[in-house]
């Protein structure tokens, strides 16, 4: 079975597909560094529709969904972009916590796992 990667780096790549998985790495948002989580939440978004499009898929897919929040009290805030952008009927299984991040301005980071 063929090994698809997307976005290589020297570290790590952006997304990779294996047969019809496709794994994204955590995504940050780099224009919206150090905004508000609401906004850095929906450049993730975007991001993460452009990598499920490029890997032939689509975020009706997704089958499990991890978010890392720097503080949980903006929980509501991410949710409020995270509702409006998941697709009804279609909500993965998903994990939100707590976590320190690689740099200070990041505020959330989103990794997903879909199906093709």
């Amino acid at each position: 079975m063929s090994i698809q990667r997307i976005g290589v780096g020297p570290r790590m790549s952006k997304a990779v597909v294996h047969g019809n998985t496709v794994y994204l790495a955590g995504q940050v948002a780099d224009q919206q560094k150090g905004k508000s989580v609401g906004e850095q939440t929906a450049e993730v978004l975007s991001i993460i529709d452009a990598l499920l499009a490029e890997a032939g898929t689509d975020k009706t897919k997704i089958l499990s969904a991890t978010i890392w929040l720097t503080d949980m009290a903006t929980f509501p805030q991410m949710n409020e972009q995270w509702d409006a952008w998941v697709s009804a009927g279609n909500t993965p299984a998903r994990a939100t916590v707590q976590a320190q991040l690689a740099a200070p301005d990041y505020k959330v980071e989103i990794a997903v796992i879909a199906a093709k």
